[in-house]
């Protein structure tokens, strides 16, 4: 008999991490992530896993082995693993016998590498101590300050980064690594940082993105460097994210992903000529790109691979950049991350409810697909949750309607009405995600009775320029009626009925606080890592002096005014739904400040709306999916419990 979901099952659950195959050879190789409960950290190892069938094996057995590339013919491994407590370094090993080795030595972590075509070494970045800006009035002071004070001094923006910290200490740089004798060449220097790189077929140019010179360094363009010396090209400046370059066969192009304006977030695709500079976007207006790592070229060079995120799904594509030609190759209501070109077809990782991570592969054409991996039996054991693509009736917002799609989560044999959980997605130009390390609280509560709607609202990607940009200047005026008309759909359907809550995490919690303010339709509301005061939110972010500009639609001017009148803070001391407020407490995207302001003003509104605020030490904004697995266990059953005991 099957057993329903808990938050236990966070602790079983074995997620594929950074999947690599190359053409032409019948395995694959990924990272996994288990739960190690005891230490209450994470163990990653390298396993490998056969194209054709057959059982994977484990490759690595250190508990931090993560990100493999196999070498251009298969035989050899390369993984970054932090041994013995020393730095990340990168090590190698024969994929068929032997033992793993350092083979860098260089004195801070690596970040990031690729192999070169000929498997001679590789390219790869790692970090070099960057000089505090020295011309300012400060430059007379001594270099160290008496006793243990340790000061940090902003100079430029960014200053600090989510999951980071102070980026100003530090630069990101390309380095050449030989196989045979292990001698580094620095290849880039300089106040900046290198991001995303790719090495061309003929092993002669790196292709890479860097941050900007000057007072700003959260814009990005696209460079080239010959790696047998000479002077490093800029080829974009008119963009202001540029992420994973990808050279084509022949060398005379590469493809990025990125985008123009700063702030925006949808991702789209643009082709680079490199003798001529010349830069057009390919199929203008029509993709999404899920992830900038999952683009590559066909062997001929005529066609582009990837993963195209459309209408809240992730589809496997091929694309024609002369004719604007796009063939979905693998469809489905479903979500792929990790997509790579792999023996004679693809692989790739499944992201579903109904399904725990596992890699998958097909052939070129999309045929053929199966799953190549068991890593998690133990959902075989468990309620099935089943995640239905549905579509919604709801105000446009220009006085006329118009469909949008969503989830709807269900246990496989739950009837209705059932209590519903209503959780808003992030970004807001993103779109609800599919995963289970992220969401372990929606298989919970499906397993409960309950039914989950993951709704993309306006404002979501994946469904247009017009949909996704329409938002801007209208947070929670337009999206807030689509939730509540989507829910109404739902009621008259008899899928719901009034028990309902409302949840969200970082624009998701923006909504969740804001509609709390604004309706009295919930029961309950879970506020996570909020964007709660846009005015504060723009200077105390990471990101918020570039972005939230952009997001009110007044962009470069930040239009305080309006940022106030939309902020939920306007409204939070009317709110009477019971609030839950969670938060990383070293979340710098979105600060522990937004919480606060929300959670001392309802508590202090003279209402006695029940409210708590809890704060996770040492975590980010990513604690929900991404946090120590003691924290996503606690912060998993606390929204459980709070919208249960509160929807009863």
């Amino acid at each position: 008999m099957s057993q329903p979901f808990s938050t236990e099952d966070l602790y079983l659950h074995q997620r594929v991490k950074t999947v690599h195959g190359v053409p032409g050879f019948d395995r694959v190789v990924c990272e996994v992530r288990r739960v190690g409960r005891d230490a209450d950290q994470y163990e990653t190892t390298i396993w490998e896993f056969p194209l054709n069938g057959g059982e994977g094996r484990q490759l690595t057995f250190g508990t931090d082995d993560s990100t493999p590339r196999l070498s251009p013919d298969g035989q050899r491994l390369a993984f970054l693993a932090k041994r013995d407590g020393e730095s990340v370094q990168l090590h190698c090993i024969e994929r068929t016998v032997g033992e793993a080795r350092r083979v860098s030595q260089l004195d801070r972590s690596v970040e990031d590498f690729r192999w070169l075509p000929d498997g001679s070494g590789w390219v790869l970045t790692s970090a070099v101590t960057a000089s505090e800006d020295r011309s300012g009035p400060w430059a007379r002071l001594p270099d160290k300050v008496p006793g243990k004070l340790q000061v940090e001094v902003g100079w430029r923006l960014p200053y600090k980064e989510d999951g980071i910290g102070n980026v100003l200490s530090r630069h990101i740089h390309l380095f050449k690594l030989d196989a045979q004798s292990g001698e580094v060449t620095q290849l880039t220097e300089g106040p900046f940082d290198v991001m995303g790189f790719d090495v061309s077929a003929d092993g002669r140019s790196v292709a890479y993105t860097r941050t900007r010179e000057g007072r700003y360094a959260h814009d990005y363009d696209l460079w080239t460097l010959p790696l047998g010396g000479g002077e490093p090209r800029r080829l974009t400046s008119n963009h202001a994210m540029v992420m994973q370059p990808k050279w084509s066969p022949d060398g005379r192009r590469i493809a990025f992903t990125g985008a123009v304006d700063e702030g925006d977030a949808e991702s789209r695709l643009w082709l680079v000529d490199v003798a001529s500079g010349r830069i057009d976007e390919v199929c203008p207006g029509e993709l999404d790109v899920a992830d900038p790592l999952t683009v590559f070229w066909s062997q001929d060079g005529k066609r582009l691979h990837l993963g195209r995120g459309w209408r809240g799904r992730h589809h496997i594509v091929t694309v024609d950049p002369a004719s604007g030609e796009i063939t979905t190759l693998v469809g489905g209501d479903r979500q792929m991350t990790d997509l790579v070109r792999a023996g004679d077809g693809f692989a790739y990782c499944v992201e579903h409810p109904s399904l725990p991570s596992d890699v998958w592969t097909c052939a070129l054409d999309g045929s053929g697909e199966r799953r190549v991996s068991d890593l998690n039996a133990w959902w075989n054991d468990r309620v099935c949750i089943v995640a239905e693509s549905r579509e919604f009736e709801v105000p446009d917002g220009k006085g006329s309607t118009e469909r949008i799609q969503g989830w709807l989560l269900r246990g496989k044999d739950t009837t209705g009405p059932a209590p519903l959980l209503n959780d808003v997605h992030g970004g807001p130009a993103s779109y609800a995600l599919l995963d289970f390390d992220t969401n372990v609280f929606w298989q919970v509560l499906c397993s409960r009775g309950w039914a989950v709607l993951a709704l993309n609202a306006v404002g979501s990607a994946t469904f247009g320029r017009e949909f996704c940009q329409r938002l801007a200047g209208h947070w929670g005026e337009l999206d807030l009626p689509q939730h509540l008309a989507a829910i109404e759909q739902l009621q008259a359907e008899g899928v719901c009925d009034d028990r309902l809550a409302i949840s969200g995490k970082s624009y998701g919690g923006y909504l969740s606080g804001y509609t709390i303010g604004h309706t009295e339709k919930f029961k309950a509301a879970v506020v996570m890592a909020p964007v709660g005061n846009i005015e504060t939110h723009y200077g105390t972010s990471d990101g918020g002096y570039y972005a939230d500009p952009y997001y009110m639609g007044t962009q470069p001017r930040f239009d305080r005014e309006l940022a106030a009148k939309l902020s939920p803070m306007q409204a939070v001391e009317k709110a009477r739904t019971p609030t839950l407020f969670m938060q990383g407490k070293e979340d710098e995207r979105c600060p522990k400040c937004q919480s606060e302001e929300l959670f001392v003003s309802l508590y202090n509104a003279g209402n006695e709306t029940p409210t708590q605020l809890v704060l996770y030490p040492g975590e980010t904004h990513s604690f929900l999916g991404e946090g120590t697995p003691s924290c996503r266990f606690d912060a998993a059953n606390r929204i459980v419990a709070w919208i249960e005991h509160y929807c009863r």
